[in-house]
């Protein structure tokens, strides 16, 4: 599984995580976490059919609002509910340049 994952994130120019399920998840949150520790710098989305991911971008929302995950982390995903803007966002997203956890606080 790693090795797919791997050779998905070399191959891609971003990611796009779709409706699904456990797969879809593990696999867009390995890529938002390598993002996080500077492993690649694409820019990552979530199309949110029918408001499929809301309680999704709830829960990050949580976890930013408890400390857990920086503001700017998660601002890098972009979120849209129609295809072509969520193209176009990617397009002119900025990924953030910064240390994890290791030498700064949390918020």
């Amino acid at each position: 599984m790693h090795e797919r994952k791997a050779l998905m994130a070399d191959l891609a120019d971003a990611f796009i995580m779709m409706p699904g399920g456990f797969g879809s998840w593990d696999e867009f949150c390995e890529i938002v976490t390598w993002s996080q520790l500077g492993i690649h710098q694409k820019p990552m989305g979530i199309l949110n059919v029918l408001g499929y991911y809301d309680s999704f971008i709830s829960m990050t929302d949580r976890a930013v609002n408890d400390g857990f995950v920086r503001g700017s982390h998660n601002d890098m995903v972009v979120v849209e509910s129609d295809p072509a803007l969520v193209l176009s966002h990617l397009a002119v997203v900025t990924i953030p340049n910064e240390a994890k956890w290791i030498t700064g606080s949390v918020r």
